[in-house]
């Protein structure tokens, strides 16, 4: 999953002679919490709802709302922005993307074409989006969490369990991270799988693995193992 695929596009940009009043008008207008900064048609800086409010005068609440106005046209965009702002390349993965946000506590970047133009923004929203659609979840049905050996052909001997009952595999990821050693922890996104016979998948299941948990999204039911 690149980042090209489920960044926001085209990115809304500002000059940095722009006004403070411009850039909070973009942001309310296209309900986003970032835009790029430009000049000469070359990024130069960020400017997020952050910097606005960092940039409000404490004694700003004083003054009346022309005063007000005024003070917003006057302050430029350079004097507010962040300056060399950390980018993401279009043919990042999004996993690499959740790790430089994460990795510098950012809420997002701006990401480059491959002529190095802005090619549009990437963002936490962009991420959990991403992340929904890779997990299957609008799809609803059962989530089963199971800890299996980490061996080849574990994961198969579990998703065969649940083809053998009808159950349709939306998704399945693993991790061997916080998993004891020799395990994995492998979580399987099923639909079609009937209530009524999963005792008989979690019985078979747990003859070769372990289920930690299930929660059937259809009717919100959790189980814990």
């Amino acid at each position: 999953m690149l980042v090209k695929n489920w960044m926001t596009a085209p990115a809304i940009t500002l000059e940095q002679s722009d006004s403070m009043e411009k850039a909070i008008k973009l942001l309310k207008q296209h309900n986003v919490r970032m835009l790029p900064v430009m000049v000469k048609e070359k990024l130069c800086g960020i400017i997020t709802d952050r910097d606005i409010k960092r940039a409000s005068a404490s004694d700003a609440t004083t003054l009346d709302i022309h005063e007000l106005l005024f003070l917003l046209s006057k302050i430029k965009i350079k004097d507010i922005m962040t300056k060399n702002p950390i980018v993401i390349p279009y043919n990042h993965t999004i996993e690499e993307a959740a790790a430089l946000l994460l990795e510098n506590r950012i809420s997002g970047a701006p990401v480059i074409g491959p002529d190095n133009k802005i090619a549009g923004i990437i963002t936490q929203t962009d991420i959990f989006r991403a992340l929904i659609t890779l997990t299957g979840f609008r799809n609803k049905g059962i989530m089963l969490a199971v800890e299996v050996e980490d061996k080849p052909g574990s994961i198969k001997e579990v998703a065969d369990i649940i083809r053998k009952y009808k159950g349709r595999i939306s998704s399945i990821l693993s991790s061997a991270e916080n998993a004891p050693k020799g395990l994995k922890k492998v979580y399987i996104r099923t639909h079609c799988l009937s209530r009524k016979t999963f005792p008989e998948v979690r019985k078979e299941i747990n003859k070769i693995a372990t289920l930690m948990y299930m929660v059937d999204h259809r009717e919100d039911i959790r189980e814990i193992y």
